[in-house]
């Protein structure tokens, strides 16, 4: 289609082609994404070329005091003058030593089966009662050895900075150059190196409550834990992709792959749902107030405000009492219609249930929509509209192609953030109808429960922490495509500078 045949079509075939054309789209940019990902993969096996060669050539090339760094942390430091960086690559790895002699590899040996030796009971001599003797710890057993296995991860890149370090001073005595005094690196941190300062701690703690609980997750879907192999009680070990496979066994008609299909379906399409209605009747709300001639809108962008100031938890557990059987809203339909009303919003039908949950959304959503397009449509230059006016332009005319554009150009990341947020909505799902209607044809799972709350109730219910850890998993390679390929194909990414 030609450019003068696109301005001709009306905006509703307009949306009906770029429609098609993003659907079509997005094998492509599954092969692109997908081509990103292997160019990372060899980019980083080259990188692991590169860093063995020079590795080599480093211990070719250094000095006594060099080469020795390769088993010593430090000793190239101390050589040339830079002692107490020398002594703090000697302590690390004496502590590193003493860590793995006397806690980390009593773990880590027992890594790959998880344990061992069961917890039993046994009566001593003379003794009625017998008492209970633990035995191996599964739970500890995986947490400490992710730990242990972190900390290597770390003490080997201090080996080889210890080693670039021996050799770059080398290279610097070698020109007749000293090497810095520890006043001189202090000062250096506290001016060009201030944002290392800075971002220390900040990135230690996102490794400690972040990325060692992630890891940890991540390998929880790798193992039988469940209900029936609670640590200390008795051990789980590893079962490989049992627990993704068990998701997609839809060939022998499994519960729990039936359960993981429709969730997935309805997570995707309520996702959808939830993101675009909050969006567009969010922009509606927002172009009324902010249009000309509208008095107060102080007062109705507050009055948004105030809904937003309200815990999100207590709006739904109060919509929830009031959409109960006996609820405020049932009395007033009774009033209204003289007769008694008892329609069940939560747990009569799927559809009256899925409804429900997606009009209460737009309750707790629709003011988050307000403030920021308000924010927007205050920054489209007048000209824009002046220019249109001029030319006999239409109000829809006018939204359809300044405003609608430029609002969409604005908030695409805004849109996949709410996209994501949805697909992990847990609180509108759980505190209205608890995932109800319920059913015998899920594993344990209702009609309107979404993945994340499926997760919970596996986690919290049943306890199956290696079923819910793989669910995790999925979830997050769900929302990570899907948002890198819409972003890296909307034309916030493409053309940056089209609304400066």
């Amino acid at each position: 289609m030609t450019y003068v045949e696109y301005k001709q079509l009306n905006p509703f075939q307009r949306f009906a082609h770029n429609f098609k054309k993003f659907i079509v789209s997005i094998p492509n940019a599954l092969a692109r994404f997908f081509k990103t990902i292997g160019r990372g993969i060899v980019n980083f096996f080259k990188a692991i070329g590169k860093g063995f060669k020079n590795y080599g050539v480093t211990f070719t090339k250094g000095d006594w005091a060099t080469k020795l760094s390769y088993l010593i942390f430090g000793i190239g430091d101390i050589h040339k003058g830079k002692y107490y960086k020398g002594i703090l690559y000697f302590l690390s790895e004496v502590f590193y030593i003493l860590y793995m002699v006397f806690f980390g590899w009593t773990f880590l040996s027992k890594f790959d089966t998880l344990g061992t030796v069961k917890t039993r009971e046994v009566i001593d001599p003379g003794q009625i009662i017998a008492r209970k003797v633990y035995g191996d710890n599964s739970m500890l057993i995986l947490l400490y050895s992710v730990l242990s296995i972190v900390i290597t991860v770390i003490i080997f890149a201090i080996y080889i900075s210890n080693i670039k370090d021996a050799y770059r001073h080398q290279i610097m005595r070698a020109n007749g150059q000293k090497p810095t005094s520890l006043k001189t690196d202090a000062k250096e941190f506290l001016d060009g190196k201030y944002h290392v300062t800075l971002l220390s701690f900040p990135v230690l703690m996102i490794g400690i409550f972040n990325v060692l609980p992630l890891i940890f997750m991540i390998l929880i879907a790798f193992t039988s834990y469940d209900k029936t192999h609670l640590p200390p009680g008795t051990l789980f070990t590893w079962v490989g992709f049992d627990n993704f496979s068990s998701l997609f066994d839809v060939v022998n008609n499994s519960k729990k792959a039936t359960t993981f299909l429709e969730l997935t379906k309805w997570t995707l399409l309520w996702a959808v749902i939830a993101t675009f209605t909050n969006y567009i009747l969010g922009m509606v709300v927002a172009l009324m107030i902010n249009k000309k001639g509208i008095k107060f809108k102080g007062l109705w962008r507050t009055l948004f405000v105030i809904a937003i100031a309200v815990p999100q938890f207590v709006s739904l557990l109060l919509m929830n009492q009031m959409l109960q059987s006996n609820g405020a809203i049932n009395v007033l339909l009774s009033h209204l219609t003289g007769s008694n009303v008892e329609i069940q919003w939560l747990n009569s039908s799927v559809f009256m249930a899925r409804a429900t949950v997606v009009i209460v959304n737009l309750w707790v959503g629709i003011p988050y929509t307000i403030l920021s397009m308000s924010g927007i449509l205050m920054n489209i230059p007048e000209d824009l509209y002046e220019s249109a006016r001029i030319d006999g332009a239409s109000p829809f005319k006018t939204f359809t192609k300044i405003t609608l554009p430029y609002m969409i150009f604005v908030t695409t990341p805004q849109l996949i953030t709410q996209f994501v947020g949805n697909i992990n909505n847990f609180n509108v799902i759980y505190l209205l109808t608890g995932g109800g209607p319920s059913t015998e044809n899920f594993y344990q799972a209702g009609y309107t429960d979404i993945l994340v709350t499926w997760l919970f109730n596996l986690t919290i219910g049943s306890q199956d922490y290696g079923l819910a850890a793989a669910i995790g998993i999925l979830v997050f390679i769900v929302c990570a495509t899907l948002s890198l390929i819409i972003y890296n194909n909307s034309k916030s990414m493409k053309d940056e500078e089209a609304f400066s």
